[in-house]
């Protein structure tokens, strides 16, 4: 098989890989709190140099391209922008850190603030998980007390207000993004112990939501830089076949 016919179909793989990525990221860009992510293509040796047979620049025919391949998935945690709702249980992090809330008896992280109470008083999030407090715990407040609320419900430091209930919310960061692991839209599950954030971080705007990381016009720019890509692999896959389908003709008609 001609080499060529390889180093084109794992260059089309490869951004349809890509393709997958963007598609998800433009679903994604009025998700409150997503971040982006990013699909990271790496060259890759020849097979005969993977195999240990030769040697990167040794000038053989062995020293050749090998393609590309997507050697990882990377999320993208610049902070959106914060766009203002009038909605008094919505709340962004205008700073560093993430909320903590409880999804199927797990912690995850989120700065996803489009919060609600329920009839009982408790505080969750858009899907119904629980907000936690800073002691861990998920967030309740007096029923009565919420139903005859009149204002705001959080301060600029995260603290939750609700008659004589005074509540912190869990706002913490991790020592590094690289200990997060990506779940659903805009939840995080920390891989890594993490630390609360000191009260002179604890910034919050009530009132306001984080938007998504997306810019959708760079993001259908780079779709279609992509498309154009796969379609390019796609298109040298077809001439190795034609001009391998020519020469066993060829072989086949002076046999």
């Amino acid at each position: 098989m001609p080499y060529g016919l390889y180093i084109a179909a794992e260059g089309a793989q490869a951004q349809a890989q890509r393709v997958e990525v963007l598609a998800n990221n433009i679903a994604n860009v009025d998700t409150t709190g997503f971040k982006r992510d990013l699909a990271v293509l790496q060259a890759r040796y020849s097979q005969a140099i993977e195999d240990g047979i030769d040697y990167p620049n040794s000038g053989s025919i062995n020293d050749v391209g090998g393609g590309v391949y997507v050697s990882e998935k990377v999320t993208d945690y610049s902070r959106g922008v914060l766009k203002g709702t009038n909605i008094p249980t919505d709340l962004a992090i205008a700073g560093e850190g993430f909320f903590q809330v409880e999804i199927d008896g797990e912690t995850y992280l989120t700065r996803a603030g489009n919060f609600t109470f329920t009839a009982e008083g408790a505080l969750v999030t858009s899907a119904g998980n629980a907000v936690l407090d800073a002691e861990g715990t998920p967030v309740q407040v007096d029923p009565e007390a919420l139903a005859n609320h009149v204002g705001n419900y959080f301060d600029e430091n995260g603290f939750c207000t609700v008659g004589g209930d005074v509540v912190p919310l869990a706002m913490v960061k991790p020592k590094s993004n690289s200990d997060l692991a990506k779940y659903g839209d805009n939840a995080f599950f920390p891989l890594a112990p993490v630390e609360p954030l000191a009260l002179e971080e604890r910034q919050t705007r009530a009132g306001y939501l984080e938007g998504s990381g997306v810019n959708s016009i760079t993001e259908m720019m780079t779709m279609i830089e992509a498309q154009r890509a796969y379609e390019a692999n796609v298109n040298l896959i077809k001439n190795h076949d034609e001009m391998l389908g020519n020469l066993i003709s060829r072989v086949l008609r002076q046999g």
